[in-house]
């Protein structure tokens, strides 16, 4: 049976990141250039910044007040390091240039931008950026970051130390949910959720990074009217109808959503085998993750697994919203707790096992 869509017309492999243990989704590639330095100091008054918009202005980069201290990872956009900016611990962005791709690249640049002037606790800050890069010329741009630790949740699921409690995922899951109603309501879609785009700040708070696939919904447009305007993302966590090269709405990061809870209860990656027939077998015939044991253990787990298989239902209109995925957790992060009271004065049974929510 043919496949329904051109696969290759909407992921080309050379735009599709691998799965890894590290920050971002390509391997760690360390900086040429001398630590603490992005330009050679008798270049940096020569250097002509490109302009920002002027509803950006307030962000414009002063380069003598950046200090580089050392790599943290690199994607498929864009380098990350450890750095001070006026005085403050921050992670600075660096966009590559892509030779492939170039207006790919300069769209990853201006989505990071997307996240500029928003400022929830759940949500990485922008503090600055600069459409240049001094040391590399073709670079689109420069964005500097709140430090939010170097640790994300794709290290915490898969790393070595114990797996995440009920708990813990539902608290996860709650700030996860939290930032993405917050993002929505501003009309900011992210389009690359994932648990390596969810770094793990002090405090063990959840915040959504990584906005270089994102877009915004302009106001009062229709959201169905708004195309992807580059691909990237990862394809084992995209709703089926971007792959179909249908418009992007809010939902399709409740598909993302869904798939990276399941990570965190389950400790599996979702998909294994040939990207193409994985791709093939979720558009044609809605495969998706498989909702194992651990979901069926607990009422906990229950719970979980019907806020995991409605948010990956097929059609975007039949899937939940941030904001009604967010009361549930309420709800459920109560029941927890709940539990908790009652099982350190009765014997060892099943988690949530007197919890009454449904």
């Amino acid at each position: 049976m043919p496949s329904p869509i051109p696969v290759e017309r909407f992921l080309p492999r050379d735009l599709s990141p691998s799965i890894d243990l590290r920050p971002c989704s390509s391997p760690l590639e360390l900086s040429r250039s001398k630590p603490g330095s992005l330009l050679p100091a008798a270049c940096s008054r020569r250097l002509t910044v490109p302009r920002l918009p002027p509803r950006l202005a307030w962000c414009s980069i002063d380069w003598e007040q950046v200090r580089v201290l050392e790599p943290l990872g690199s994607g498929g956009f864009g380098s990350v390091y450890r750095a001070t900016y006026r005085g403050q611990t921050v992670a600075l962005k660096k966009v590559k240039r892509c030779s492939k791709n170039r207006l790919a690249s300069r769209q990853s640049f201006w989505a990071e931008l997307n996240a500029a002037c928003l400022r929830h606790p759940h949500v990485v800050r922008v503090l600055a950026a600069s459409a240049s890069c001094p040391g590399d010329p073709g670079s689109p741009g420069t964005i500097i970051m709140e430090y939010a630790g170097s640790g994300t949740l794709h290290q915490r699921i898969y790393g070595r130390g114990p797996p995440l409690e009920r708990a813990c995922c539902v608290r996860y899951a709650r700030h996860i949910a939290d930032g993405l109603c917050f993002l929505h309501r501003g009309g900011v879609v992210h389009l690359d959720l994932k648990p390596a785009n969810v770094l793990l700040a002090p405090g063990d708070l959840c915040k959504i990074g990584d906005f270089g696939c994102s877009q915004r919904l302009r106001d009062g447009e229709d959201p169905c009217c708004t195309q992807l305007r580059h691909l990237g993302g990862t394809y084992t966590h995209r709703a089926p109808e971007l792959l179909r090269g249908q418009p992007v709405t809010v939902k399709a990061d409740m598909y993302s959503y869904a798939v990276t809870l399941w990570q965190m209860v389950t400790r599996e990656l979702p998909y294994t085998g040939d990207r193409q027939c994985v791709l093939y077998a979720v558009v044609a015939y809605d495969l998706r993750p498989e909702i194992g044991h651990l979901f069926s253990s607990s009422e906990a787990g229950k719970s979980l697994s019907d806020i995991v298989q409605t948010c990956w239902l097929p059609r975007p209109e039949d899937r939940p919203g941030a904001e009604e995925i967010l009361q549930k957790l309420d709800c459920l992060t109560s029941c927890v707790l709940l539990d908790q009271d009652c099982s350190q004065n009765s014997p060892p049974g099943p988690a949530l096992e007197h919890c009454t929510h449904t």
